[in-house]
């Protein structure tokens, strides 16, 4: 594994003490901290409950929900071939960024991101559409290659790897190969009926040639929003896309699923639907309803009129025992940094997970200072796509303010230990004259030996925005004890060890 340390936010070794808050990083309003790891500098220990503060947080560890496996984003081609860029012409530079983005070593200067998701062919952020079989009606995939794909995609992702092996990949297609389709091509169109076990053998060849590129994928989709003839901005047809129906993809997802399961792949998770929080009521539940067995779960993007993240609960009170995963939500160029660290943290990194997700995903990784580079003609993005970070032509790159909020909810749930488990997301409630200026999330991370005490993390956003001095003066209760923390207007993640 290479690591670059970043020796200006090296945090002091320390021993792991009991119920004692060792750990907070936090991002506040006025950028005076971004991710910024501190030990406090007098104790902050649990001790005899005294007067609740302004805000009180309380903690239940009896009530243990989903696994977090991991906060990220897209690496498109075009993040991809921007990186890329990125190395050639300032490998160091690009080796800082790598190890900032995805080291998840405890304590790390880094923002933690353990899960990316790929396109297998073209997206709207491809230089060119493609997918990975172009010969026009092979249908025994003899001409299949993943090497249609431009080589710094795999590249980086072998970089990726070398910083995390344990990163979490999720596979997915904008479109199947054109000639699949009707009408042919690659932008538009449904699958052609009785070609639903050709995608299927099509998306089996795409795991066994990401193995044969020793890149592990965690989980793989049919097809990235598959209600995309409602898609406003791709009316025109601008970009690779299929729409296909629920009972298409549930027929595809019962013929990959037992592909997947005679070829060794059945720990690879399928998920369905795929697309956003509006149509969680129908869609993702009538592909459960036709194929559960076939599904791991489901994931959502956060688009489309009235969308807002309590929609998964319209799935998962259907299907409490099927995964949800968020996948996609795009900052715009030019939106006000602490609005979006606030939406985002409120709806995605919290919000999503409070309502069941496992993961919590941003589109594009990276892109450059215009929102690009973008398929020519692609009508979407309207306004213009921030990537996670941003890539600059002179060598140099940002974060921006997605990943301070993906970075913040990450420290939360990174193994405590080298090839340690991931958190859970755990009970928590607020109460108090200021209740309403916190959202909290709570986690519990166990240890790869049972004799070490867990860990146990906040994800606190203060908004309380309104005044010149909006600190919270708070409490947590946790286990019949209680703790004090001020927490400043942003995003705070402490941890302590019980």
């Amino acid at each position: 594994m290479r690591l670059l340390s970043i020796a200006s936010a090296a945090l002091v070794l320390h021993s792991i003490s009991a119920q004692q808050i060792l750990d907070v990083w936090t991002t506040t309003q006025d950028k005076g901290s971004l991710l910024k790891g501190t030990q406090p500098s007098t104790s902050i220990n649990f001790g005899t409950p005294g007067t609740a503060g302004n805000a009180d947080i309380s903690v239940d560890d009896s009530k243990v929900y989903q696994t977090i496996y991991g906060f990220g984003a897209t690496l498109t081609d075009s993040s991809a071939k921007l990186f890329d860029g990125l190395k050639s012409n300032n490998s160091d530079e690009y080796w800082k960024l790598m190890d900032y983005m995805f080291n998840v070593t405890d304590g790390a200067n880094s923002g933690a991101l353990s899960y990316i998701r790929v396109s297998i062919g073209a997206s709207d952020f491809s230089d060119t559409e493609y997918s990975w079989d172009d010969t026009n009606n092979d249908t025994t995939l003899a001409k299949f290659s993943a090497d249609a794909a431009p080589s710094y995609l795999f590249s980086t992702l072998t970089d990726i790897l070398s910083i995390n092996s344990n990163i979490m990949i999720h596979a997915l297609p904008w479109s199947a190969p054109g000639w699949m389709k009707d009408p042919v091509g690659m932008n538009g169109g449904t699958l052609a009926s009785g070609n639903e076990d050709l995608l299927a053998n099509y998306l089996l060849k795409a795991l066994q040639a990401f193995k044969s590129k020793d890149i592990p994928i965690f989980s793989i989709a049919i097809q990235a929003g598959p209600l995309q003839i409602n898609e406003p901005e791709n009316a025109d047809g601008s970009l690779p896309s299929t729409d296909m129906p629920y009972d298409t993809e549930a027929t595809v997802g019962k013929s990959l699923r037992g592909l997947m399961n005679d070829n060794g792949f059945t720990d690879v998770k399928l998920i369905g639907f795929e697309h956003n929080w509006n149509h969680a009521d129908a869609y993702p539940v009538q592909l459960m309803d036709a194929a559960a067995d076939s599904f791991d779960g489901v994931s959502f993007h956060c688009y489309g009129d009235g969308s807002v993240y309590q929609d998964q609960a319209n799935f998962t009170s259907k299907y409490p025992d099927k995964e949800v995963f968020f996948t996609e939500c795009s900052g715009t160029i030019g939106s006000d940094w602490w609005s979006d660290i606030k939406s985002n943290t409120d709806k995605i990194t919290i919000g999503s997970l409070e309502y069941g997700s496992s993961s919590a995903m941003i589109w594009n990784l990276a892109l450059d200072s215009s929102g690009g580079p973008k398929l020519p003609g692609a009508d979407s993005c309207n306004g213009g796509c921030r990537g996670v970070v941003t890539i600059n032509s002179d060598g140099t790159w940002t974060a921006n303010q997605e990943f301070y909020a993906l970075g913040q909810a990450a420290k939360a749930i990174v193994p405590k230990d080298p090839n340690g488990p991931y958190g859970k997301r755990i009970g928590v409630s607020v109460s108090g004259g200021q209740d309403w200026a916190l959202r909290v999330g709570a986690y519990k991370t166990e240890r790869v030996s049972s004799s070490d005490p867990a860990r146990y993390s906040l994800v606190v956003l203060n908004w309380n925005d309104g005044s010149s001095d909006g600190t919270v003066n708070s409490t947590i209760e946790f286990n019949g004890k209680q703790a004090a923390y001020s927490f400043p207007v942003g995003v705070t993640t402490l941890s302590w060890y019980a």
